[in-house]
């Protein structure tokens, strides 16, 4: 049962780019999923959270009409589509299986590290 994140990077302010989640070894379907992410020196903040069908989404105010969520069942995998993307965006960025409020045991992938420059 595992969760990977990959597609961080380098990237200008006012960019975009596109995080994906792989989900192995559990129906991935039956799950809400969830970003956060961890910006440098700060705590955790909650990003955004899709559905099991991903026919609802919510994000945080810092992210409203920037990010999009996404997710594709048959592929198992959780997306984050970033646009606009601004210096304080940078971050180390996690999917979780789940909605808020997470479990301390919740499964959750590696990071995968944004970083937006000036």
């Amino acid at each position: 049962v595992q969760l990977q994140a990959s597609g961080g990077g380098l990237v200008q302010s006012g960019g975009s780019l596109r995080l994906s989640c792989a989900a192995s070894g559990f129906t991935f379907s039956r799950y809400y999923m969830s970003w956060i992410r961890q910006a440098p020196g700060k705590g955790q903040e909650w990003v955004s959270t899709i559905n099991s069908d991903g026919s609802n989404a919510d994000y945080a105010d810092s992210v409203k009409g920037r990010f999009a969520i996404s997710r594709d069942n048959a592929k198992s995998t959780l997306y984050l589509q970033m646009n606009s993307l601004k210096s304080e965006d940078t971050a180390v960025y996690y999917c979780l299986r789940g909605p808020r409020p997470f479990a301390i045991m919740a499964l959750f992938s590696r990071g995968t590290l944004v970083t937006v420059s000036s």
